[in-house]
């Protein structure tokens, strides 16, 4: 059973949203990525803190907030885990302008305490595991709907898995569903996002090797404000551009637009 600690912190045992203080007016709804669960929580936080205003944050796959985003769901702002996303919704009209670039994400392999995977950057491990018939249960995001699950898919591709662990994969709605999945102890691992395996709660339960981005497409992350944004909405865009924004980012390990 995954640590009812680790499941709280991952969302996982109420729905995928937090909301911060209350405010007089209703707080603008921000659509984000998964794999921010940890880091814009934390920027949220922090702008509220500072200007007494606050967001709502519902965390899921970008692939699904975006068809959500086409069947006229009230999100103010979005931020995506694949700018591809963001390109389709703005040549489609639903956003105010191209957006921003806010960061680029990496993924990991990643396996919990006392599992028979020992992570590391060749997935070599994995793949003896795979070949002596000793791999149960594997973790990815669906590569239908996630950035992440892709990038993933990708990875093993490039790595000569892909086929292989076909019959052993577990796919988790998005990526921070898909580590409840990896360090379940039901399973040997999984692929997921670095900035969920460096937040406390999460690397507490097991470790983890980070994957060449050499062999996957760049998750390349870009967020933007849709047409009925209002102005907290605009305020909390500009925030996460900010230098204390952008210094919790690089803590969760996403890379920034200027290669830091």
């Amino acid at each position: 059973m995954i640590p009812r600690r680790l499941a709280l912190a991952l969302g996982l045992l109420a729905p995928l949203a937090l909301t911060l203080p209350a405010a007089a007016e209703d707080p603008p709804v921000i659509a984000a990525a998964a794999d921010l669960q940890f880091a814009v929580t934390e920027i949220a936080a922090a702008f509220t803190a500072e200007t007494g205003k606050e967001v709502k944050l519902s965390f899921g796959s970008t692939g699904n907030f975006a068809t959500q985003i086409r069947e006229g769901a009230p999100f103010q702002m979005f931020m995506a885990a694949d700018e591809k996303f963001i390109a389709e919704l703005h040549a489609e009209g639903l956003t105010r302008d191209e957006g921003t670039l806010y960061a680029e994400g990496r993924i990991v392999l990643m396996a919990p305490h006392g599992s028979a995977l020992k992570p590391d950057e060749a997935m070599d491990n994995l793949a003896a595991l795979i070949d002596a018939g000793k791999l149960t249960r594997f973790a990815i995001a669906n590569p239908e709907h996630a950035p992440y699950g892709l990038r993933a898919m990708e990875a093993l591709q490039h790595r000569g898995l892909w086929e292989k662990i076909q019959p052993y994969l577990v796919l988790g709605e998005n990526v921070a569903q898909t580590a409840q999945f990896a360090l379940s102890g039901n399973a040997e691992g999984g692929i997921i996002a670095l900035s969920l395996a460096r937040a406390p709660e999460v690397a507490a339960q097991g470790e983890f090797a980070l994957i060449s981005h050499d062999w996957h497409e760049p998750l390349l992350q870009r967020m933007v404000l849709l047409k009925n944004a209002g102005p907290v909405a605009e305020e909390f865009y500009a925030y996460v551009q900010s230098h204390k924004a952008r210094e919790v980012m690089v803590k969760y390990g996403f890379i920034l637009p200027d290669g830091t």
